[in-house]
C-alpha cells in the first residue's frame, strides 16, 4: 500500500520547537509502515528523516500537498495542532482512508470545555470545571483550543473568558493511556509522563504603575517512561478506553490522566503523541500493522510489552537537531 504520514511541525517549520517531537512520531510511524512493505510518503519543509519517500511543501501549500497526495495513496494519518486536525482530517478522508479519527471526533477533543463537558455528562472522571475562583483553591487554565502543556498553567486566580478554561487543580500522578481506539479498542502502555512546573509572576497594572498580583506557574511536558508498571492499571485502562468511545474516536490516541483517588481525565489527544516514540522501543508488534487492522480488520487481543523506555524533550532535540 502507499501511505501518507503528515505531520504538521515538520511539514510547515512554522512552529520549530515543535520539530523535535513531530520528527520523532513522524520517524517512528514510517519506519514501521516501511517495515511491513508499504510505500511511505511524507511532507516535508527541511526536515528529513530516513525512512518514506520526502514531499517538498511549505506553510503555504501545506493542505494542498497533502489533498494532492492523499488521492495517489491507499490510506493517510495527520498530526497536527488539534484545532487544526477537524479541517485536515476532513480532507483526507475526501481523498483517501483515514487511519486516525474523524473530523467529528477530533473538533469535540480540540474543544477542550466540550471535551470536558462530554466525558463528565457520561459520568467519566475529569476535573470539575469552574466559573469563577474561589479562594484557597488551585484550577488549572489553559487555552480552549491547543494541545499538549501549551499555554496551561497553575493559579489561585483568574478571569473568566471565552478563549480559556478554568478546571479545578488535581493533586496526583501524571500519567498517560496509550490506546488503538475503534470498535475493538486495543490498549498499548500506560506512560509515566514527567511535568515540570515553573512559577512566574503575574503583574497588572494601571496608569504605568505595575502592582504585584501573585504568581503562576507554567506547566510544561518533558517526556515519558514507558511503560509505567502500576496495580491500578485496569482502572487506568478502563476509563482510558471509555474516554475514547464516549468521543468516538478511531487510531492512536492518547488519553492524559491524573491519578489521584481515582483517574481523572484532563486531556484526549485524537492522533498519535510523543509517547509511541517510547512505545516503539518497547512493543512487539508494529504500530502501523495495527492501525491498518483497526481499520481493515483482524486487531488482536493484546500486545506484547518487554522492559522499558524512558525519554526527555531535550533528548527528541538532540536526535534531531533542534535545541
Amino acid at each position: 500500500m502507499k501511505i501518507l504520514i503528515a505531520e504538521f511541525a515538520v511539514g510547515t517549520d512554522v512552529e520549530k520547537s515543535l520539530i523535535p517531537e513531530g520528527a520523532a512520531m513522524l520517524k517512528t510511524l514510517s519506519e514501521s509502515f516501511a517495515r511491513l512493505g508499504h510505500e511511505v510518503y511524507y511532507p516535508t519543509a527541511s526536515t528529513r528523516i530516513c525512512a518514506g519517500t520526502a514531499i517538498e511543501s511549505t506553510a503555504e501549500n501545506f493542505h494542498q500537498v497533502i489533498e494532492k497526495k492523499a488521492g495517489e495513496c491507499d490510506a493517510g494519518l495527520l498530526i497536527a495542532p488539534d484545532e487544526m486536525l477537524p479541517e485536515l482530517n476532513r480532507l483526507l478522508e475526501e481523498n483517501t482512508t483515514n487511519l486516525g479519527c474523524s473530523p467529528e471526533s477530533t473538533a469535540c477533543c480540540a474543544d477542550k470545555l466540550r471535551c470536558t463537558e462530554s466525558l463528565l455528562n457520561a459520568g467519566i472522571g475529569a476535573p470539575g470545571l469552574a466559573a469563577e475562583p474561589e479562594e484557597g483553591r488551585q484550577y488549572v487554565i489553559k487555552p480552549r483550543f491547543g494541545c499538549g502543556a501549551e499555554e496551561t498553567y497553575l493559579v489561585r486566580e483568574f478571569e473568566p473568558g471565552e478563549k480559556v478554561i478554568a478546571s479545578e487543580y488535581i493533586e496526583g500522578m501524571h500519567l498517560s493511556v496509550s490506546l488503538v481506539a475503534g470498535e475493538k479498542p486495543l490498549p498499548l502502555t500506560v506512560n509515566r509522563q514527567f511535568i515540570e512546573f515553573g512559577t512566574q509572576k503575574c503583574v497588572s497594572g494601571k496608569a504605568g504603575k505595575e502592582k504585584e498580583e501573585g504568581a503562576k506557574s507554567g506547566i510544561k511536558y518533558n517526556g515519558s517512561l514507558t511503560p509505567y508498571e502500576t496495580s491500578r492499571k485496569t482502572e487506568l485502562v478502563e476509563t482510558a478506553v471509555s474516554a475514547a468511545s464516549c468521543l468516538n474516536c478511531s487510531g492512536y490516541v492518547g488519553v492524559d490522566i491524573v491519578l489521584a483517588d481515582h483517574p481523572y481525565v484532563v486531556d484526549v489527544n485524537p492522533r498519535p503523541t510523543a509517547s509511541l516514540f517510547g512505545i516503539r522501543r518497547v512493543m512487539k508488534e508494529e504500530i502501523g500493522d495495527l492501525l491498518l487492522k483497526n481499520k481493515f480488520g483482524g486487531l488482536p487481543d493484546s500486545v506484547h510489552i518487554e522492559g522499558e523506555y524512558r525519554f526527555s524533550k531535550d533528548m527528541l532535540g538532540e536526535i534531531f537537531g533542534q535545541n
